[in-house]
């Protein structure tokens, strides 16, 4: 095993430790997997969720607490990796609780949001404060040739904006759910790289195995979404561990790799913006022109709509590992691992559709 990760590149993953980070990432994929029916049942009880409208495409009550189980997943792996090796976080505690930290506020003005609809300069105030969280804690791009405020604003404005635009995209099932997972994984690879990214590699094996485990249960047709807590989760934690991982150099032209790994919810905030300001609306009022809603509009359902955005994603990060300089047989082997991932969550969801279809048959008056 150390041989085929040392032939990948990855030997860097040896210093954080093989089991703990395999252990982290199918104790979120188990968490998550377990936890969400449970999630749901309660919201179900409490009647918590996105109540159908001419913007939203569910046509009943969809339970919206999704973040939640995503976050505990996050939460549980992490707790596994410090049992079975306690020196593990003693370098770089103070990034991850950073990291945790924010989200954690996120995950619970979201929940807040999704129950009863806050305000939008709140939630941005509240969203810069967990960006700046980070910059304090020494979580900043640093670029040589611009001094440390420019760089620090930067910062506060990537995280924020990969935030909103990740949340922004969560308009069909599975969306968020796959590019959380996808992202994950590909800077997961390249983090592991490096031993002195120990934190970015632990927390990216959380989320990725957190976004497997939901996307059991929300690919289409969903029983449950992420809700704005668990998107604006997902996309502050990979902005965050993205400025962590791979942003933190002395050259501009690096930026780019996680600019294209992200650059799907960056093109897609961008349009939306741009054609409302065109048309003299407000960027952040509600509409249909995200581009889930244009591929609807051509005539796919949702799942062919995730699917071709899953794949666009998963396209430009492969584009971002070339700019990286990954090694060919470690984005060969990240394509496949993510590829048969999928598939398998995507099939296990299809399977139990299909058994309630036909219970559904056999019992028409239950």
């Amino acid at each position: 095993m150390t041989e085929f990760l040392k032939m990948l590149g990855v030997s860097g993953a040896l210093e954080v430790g093989l089991l703990p980070v395999t252990s982290i990432f199918l104790t979120a994929i188990l968490v998550t997997w377990f936890f969400v029916p449970r999630v749901r049942d309660y919201a179900v009880e409490k009647s918590l969720g996105d109540k159908p409208n001419e913007r939203r495409l569910n046509k009943e009550i969809l339970p919206n607490l999704g973040g939640l189980s995503v976050f505990a997943g996050v939460i549980a792996a992490l707790i596994v990796a410090i049992a079975l090796k306690p020196l593990i976080l003693a370098t770089v505690n103070v990034q991850v609780l950073a990291i945790i930290l924010g989200g954690a506020i996120l995950v619970l003005i979201g929940f807040i949001d999704d129950q009863f609809e806050l305000p939008s300069v709140f939630r941005l105030g509240v969203q810069f404060l967990c960006a700046g969280l980070l910059v304090v804690n020494g979580i900043r791009i640093d670029i040589s040739f611009l001094p440390v405020w420019a760089d620090m604003a930067l910062t506060l404005f990537w995280v924020v904006g990969i935030t909103n635009a990740v949340n922004l995209l969560d308009g069909i099932d599975g969306n968020v759910g796959g590019l959380g997972f996808i992202s994950s994984i590909c800077l997961l690879a390249l983090s592991a790289q490096f031993s002195s990214r120990a934190a970015a590699t632990l927390i990216l094996a959380a989320l990725a195995g957190a976004c497997l485990g939901f996307l059991r249960h929300n690919f289409n047709p969903s029983r449950i979404i992420l809700g704005d807590a668990g998107a604006t989760f997902i996309g502050y934690t990979l902005a965050a561990v993205s400025v962590l991982g791979t942003v933190k150099i002395a050259a501009f032209a690096s930026l780019l790799a996680p600019v294209v790994i992200l650059l799907v919810p960056i093109i897609d905030t961008t349009q939306v913006v741009v054609k409302r300001l065109m048309r003299g609306v407000r960027p952040d009022t509600p509409g249909k022109d995200h581009l889930h809603h244009l591929l609807l509009k051509r005539g796919f359902d949702q799942r062919r709509s995730v699917l071709i955005l899953w794949g666009a994603t998963l396209a430009l990060n492969v584009l971002g590992m070339i700019l990286q300089h990954a090694r060919a047989v470690l984005i060969i082997t990240t394509v496949v691992g993510v590829v048969v991932m999928l598939a398998f969550v995507a099939q296990v969801r299809l399977r139990e559709v299909k058994l309630e279809a036909k219970k559904a048959l056999a019992n028409p008056n239950s």
